[in-house]
């Protein structure tokens, strides 16, 4: 994407950010430059509505070292407070790292367990649920550093996992009208034969330098050759699970390539195509562009060069936001009942992801009614059993979260009344085998006792 820019930054240090409530199952999170004010995101949200953001970028400030921008600490005061104010509104934030200038940390960093540390500082000081990694111009043809990177990744996943934390991550990568280069797609192989989960490849449908003038439609068509080549990745996963994992990005109004301009109508375009096809995430480069300039046609770090209003790409691309989930599948309703007779229930009965699902006493309300979908889903108040960070190990913890169409969230009727889970080919089972109200549910080796014989509802 565009160049990181080089400002400096003052704010003092600040405590870790609060938590958040995380991403619904569609949703646009525009880059928003950590070279400007973090009350841009504030701005956009109150003209908007738009409550989701990429922070770009975290780069090395030298030595291996995490930083916003390359200069500022992601402890800053001003992130910190503006992150807390966007999750005390309802929406939440997505770190990236890397981007088209400076470093990113998987370069800097010569060794698995220094990267990951640098990728937890960022993760812990901004209580984050999902990762973004920029990786282009040569860091992607890079493939130790692509190695390391995965490495440090899957086994954060897994440590989070074990923890009761999800960690989704997701890859942003170059494209063409006809998807991914050969590295990016080496890349995404590596991170699976590592035991990475991604959770979304992003597309930059941007500065192709090919003489390319519909821009809305190159980045449909590099959106569906992306579908193609997800599936021969991914071969394991269905056509809407495929379309799920896309995000796609363009550069607004004037490109790089100033014979290139997406323009308003090219964002209505691509807006439309994501619904239709459920695809995860819109994003842009960048929110500071998100106004016309003075003069159109032309290519500036703060104005989009194209005829539009104040904040429309960010409002059109936020009518993808919570949209175009599948209505629940036709299923049977009711409690399902565990070990010592009690019922499956969702803690507290909040419906915010990452929510703990656990025994309770029968006691018939919402948060123990479950639907078992024909889509082999079990939904509890809006939202699915999920295995957090979509792990396969032994303990994983069970929650709710926003039904996606992954792996994570399919559970099939075994022999003996057990609940397994395809992708890891653990069953549903009671911590410690403990009949205590709040006895968290995990996956473990399908063993038949009865701490996993789950009785679902007729």
């Amino acid at each position: 994407m565009a160049a990181t820019a080089v400002v400096a930054a003052g704010g003092s240090a600040s405590a870790a950010a609060n938590p958040g409530p995380g991403f619904p199952a569609h949703y646009a999170a525009p880059y928003a430059e950590t070279w400007n004010s973090p009350s841009a995101m504030t701005s956009v949200r109150n003209a908007t509505g738009l409550k989701y953001f990429t922070l770009a970028f975290v780069i090395d400030g030298g030595g291996c070292n995490a930083m916003f921008n390359g200069d500022t600490p992601v402890t800053d005061a001003g992130w910190t407070s503006a992150i807390n104010s966007l999750r005390g509104a309802g929406g939440d934030v997505i770190a990236s790292f890397g981007g088209a200038s400076g470093t990113e940390e998987a370069l800097a960093c010569t060794n698995v367990t220094s990267l990951k540390a640098q990728y937890k500082k960022v993760i812990d000081t901004l209580n984050l649920t999902r990762v973004d990694f920029d990786i282009e111009g040569s860091a992607i043809a890079d493939t130790a550093a692509n190695d390391r990177r995965n490495k440090a990744l899957a086994q954060l996943q897994q440590e989070y996992a074990a923890a009761g934390r999800k960690l989704d991550v997701q890859y942003t990568v170059p494209a063409t009208s006809s998807g991914l280069d050969g590295d990016a797609t080496k890349l995404l192989s590596n991170a699976k034969s590592n035991g990475l989960n991604v959770n979304l490849v992003n597309i930059m449908t941007m500065d192709y330098y090919d003489g390319t003038r519909d821009m809305g439609k190159a980045a449909t068509d590099a959106a569906t050759a992306l579908r193609s080549q997800l599936g021969a990745i991914w071969p394991e996963k269905s056509d809407a699970q495929l379309w799920a994992m896309e995000g796609n990005t363009p550069m607004i109004g004037v490109n790089d390539d100033v014979s290139e301009i997406f323009t308003t109508g090219n964002a209505t375009t691509l807006t439309n195509f994501a619904k239709s096809k459920g695809i995860q995430e819109l994003a842009f480069w960048a929110l500071g562009r998100d106004k016309a300039c003075a003069t159109n046609g032309q290519l500036s770090d703060t104005c989009s060069g194209t005829p539009q209003s104040a904040w429309q790409f960010s409002s059109t691309f936020n009518t993808l936001t919570g949209g175009t989930t599948p209505p629940p599948p036709t299923g049977s309703t009711g409690q399902i009942t565990g070990l010592g007779g009690k019922c499956v229930d969702v803690a507290s009965a909040s419906s915010a992801n990452g929510t703990a699902v656990q025994l309770y006493d029968c006691n018939g309300t919402a948060a123990q009614q479950w639907t078992v979908g024909s889509d082999n889903t079990i939904r509890s108040l809006g939202k699915c059993m999920d295995l957090t960070a979509a792990g396969t190990a032994n303990g994983t913890k069970v929650q709710l979260y926003d039904c996606n169409g992954t792996g994570a969230q399919v559970w099939q009727r075994g022999s003996g009344d057990i609940l397994v889970n395809p992708v890891s080919g653990k069953c549903l089972d009671v911590t410690d085998k403990s009949t205590a109200n709040g006895a968290r549910l995990q996956i473990w080796t399908c063993a038949g006792g009865t701490n996993q014989q789950f009785h679902l509802p007729a």
